[in-house]
């Protein structure tokens, strides 16, 4: 009797071991976790979150009632700066990633806020950074296999083993004596890592490709913009682009850069990517003497849809036709299912620099509607039928300069948004009066590495600005916002003060919570459906600050985040507001009721 109590006490036992174990085990990062990634919201494994980009936590342990307690609970020096935090970091199996400045790759104990390991590229910092166009930054990483996978300023990808950083393979994207250079979060789809070049202002040909992930093989590769007619095109989508541009663009490149917006849909097998202005900005300077006016320029400042064996190109909408303002097209892409007029629509959705929100049929690329979320100047609205802008015939400037809104820093930026199924709305950094001077140059001689053919510095206005509609700027010194925006009905259901289309980001919650992060340091939460503010952290990192994130840790929710700009090179190289001795950049942690002490005030 007792040999079977005992017996029996014994195998109970081990069930229960074998349970905590298979409790403990860790949850594997491939195809079906990054589908599901947002049924349980514990873990933050891509850029945003779900692979449509949502940004939206189920989570809602912190929510209206409670965040006012929310409280820092460690923090960690990331490195020692140069640029600004635009990383999305990432949390899986009780660590959180992240990329800081020159692609320094870390990994962090998240119980601990230890530092597990990091992993430094030795970019070649002196030769790559007069090739960089828009400053020393790096928008984040991926997870997939046991791998994070990280893109290297300089041209590179690499894919580090999750648990020691040491890398696995390693493969060529682009090269820097080309004028390009990689700043984006890799995505993964379907066992490929998706990723594009920045090379804005640059004469450089735009392009993304997918990589095979386990071994780092480029499996397809799409350029944006057509190359030299006189050679075989890649494929048909080339040939018809050929015939939408006049004069020898290919000799400089063409523009196109793909360096922020993708998303990816499983079920369609279809992957959507955002491309850049064309080069240079002027219409006038990219046409021959002789060309009609009208030619479209495809694919700059366009929404592509790939198939994600092939790259094949299934449908393309075009945002600006002939743009001439710097509106890349490469902002946030989200993806949703939203009942428009009685119907399911399977859309995709982006406020664009150029202060108009889109909502795009994703299977078709058929366009949907349109309509200004801050100031615009440019045009007069979107045809609502065909989906072309119908632009002010004033905004198609020469060489006499005209103020224009949104300028090329656009109403919405880099910033990410993010989507609320359960209001039904989008939260939108946004820089509600943004306005450049443009006037293109009577003789266009690009400067070496550059290719914008406007006037620098921007003289004074000589033309009258055309009628400005869209919503009014806030009134004030503060001209950044975070809208709350109805895709459904394209119309705003609140705004408030704070923030812009750059720096900082945004993530939404099941908790009725939008965590917005500002680029003065301030770490923001408002009530989703009504916008009241009900938490704000100094964080004293002041400027270079990264979006948030959220994720659940021994049934503890957390938020974490990037920022600080730390060290910053001097002369041509160092920005303004920069001088004094800077806070090291540094990943925080939040949870309710943290009290660790926030960073001391830079000494400026």
């Amino acid at each position: 009797m007792d040999l079977r109590k005992t017996a029996f006490t014994t195998l109970i036992g081990l069930i229960l071991v074998v349970c905590i174990v298979a409790g403990q085990q860790v949850r594997r990062v491939d195809d079906g976790a990054l589908k599901n990634a947002a049924k349980n919201g514990e873990e933050w494994l891509t850029y945003g979150l779900t692979q449509g980009e949502t940004r939206f936590s189920p989570l809602k342990q912190i929510n209206t009632s409670n965040v006012g307690r929310l409280g820092l609970v460690w923090s960690l020096n990331i490195g020692p700066g140069g640029g600004g935090q635009e990383a999305t970091p990432l949390f899986w199996n009780g660590t959180i990633f992240g990329i800081t400045n020159w692609s320094v790759v870390f990994a962090v104990d998240a119980r601990t806020g230890k530092e597990k390991w990091r992993w430094d590229p030795e970019v070649n910092q002196e030769a790559v950074r007069p090739r960089i166009c828009c400053g020393v930054v790096n928008r984040g990483i991926a997870i997939y296999q046991g791998m994070v996978i990280a893109p290297v300023i300089d041209g590179r990808l690499q894919a580090h083993d999750a648990e020691t950083g040491k890398v696995i393979w390693e493969a060529r994207v682009a090269f820097p004596q080309d004028q390009q250079t990689i700043t984006m979060a890799p995505r993964i789809a379907k066992g490929k890592v998706i990723i594009g070049v920045s090379g804005g202002d640059r004469p450089t040909r735009g392009f993304f490709a997918a990589f095979d992930a386990a071994t780092g093989r480029q499996a397809w590769k799409f350029y944006t913009i057509p190359g030299d007619p006189s050679k075989p095109f890649e494929n048909a989508a080339m040939r018809k682009a050929a015939a939408t541009w006049d004069g020898e663009w290919w000799k400089s490149g063409g523009g196109g850069a793909v360096w922020d917006g993708m998303a990816y849909d499983p079920e369609a097998e279809l992957v959507y990517v955002g491309t850049g202005n064309a080069e240079p900005w002027p219409e006038k300077l990219r046409k021959n003497k002789d060309a009609e006016a009208g030619k479209d320029n495809l694919y700059v400042c366009s929404i592509l849809a790939v198939h994600v064996d092939t790259g094949e190109l299934k449908w393309f909408y075009q945002v600006v036709p002939a743009e001439s303002w710097d509106y890349d097209s490469v902002q946030h892409l989200i993806l949703a299912d939203l009942n428009i007029n009685g119907r399911q629509r399977k859309v995709i959705m982006q406020a664009n620099k150029n202060a108009f929100y889109y909502v795009i049929d994703r299977i078709s690329g058929s366009f949907v509607s349109a309509q200004p979320f801050s100031m615009v100047t440019w045009a007069k609205g979107i045809d609502q039928e065909t989906g072309r802008p119908i632009v002010n015939p004033e905004a198609r400037y020469g060489s006499d300069a005209i103020a224009i809104s949104p300028g090329g820093g656009g109403a919405h930026n880099w910033s990410p948004m993010s989507f609320n199924p359960v209001t039904g709305l989008t939260y939108i950094p946004t820089s509600t009066a943004n306005t450049f001077t443009y006037a293109a140059e009577e003789t266009f001689s690009p400067k070496p590495g550059q290719t914008t053919g406007t006037v620098r510095p921007a003289p004074q206005p000589k033309l009258p600005a055309p009628p400005a509609i869209g919503p009014p700027p806030l009134e004030g010194p503060v001209r950044g916002a975070l809208v709350a925006w109805d895709p459904v009905t394209q119309q705003m259901r609140w705004r408030t003060p704070g923030g812009g289309g750059i720096g900082g980001g945004t993530v939404t919650t099941a908790g009725n919570l939008v965590f917005q992060v500002i680029g003065d340091g301030r770490l923001v939460a408002y009530s989703a459906d009504k916008g009241e503010k009900l938490l704000e952290i100094q964080t004293n990192l002041r400027s270079g600050m990264g979006p948030p994130i959220t994720y659940q840790l021994d049934g503890q929710q957390y938020v974490a985040l990037m920022g600080g700009v730390g060290t910053v090179p001097t002369g041509a190289n160092a920005g303004p507001g920069n001088a004094g001795t800077p806070v090291p950049p540094k990943l925080l942690v939040f949870v309710l009721d943290g009290k660790a002490p926030l960073p001391a005030a830079s000494q400026e």
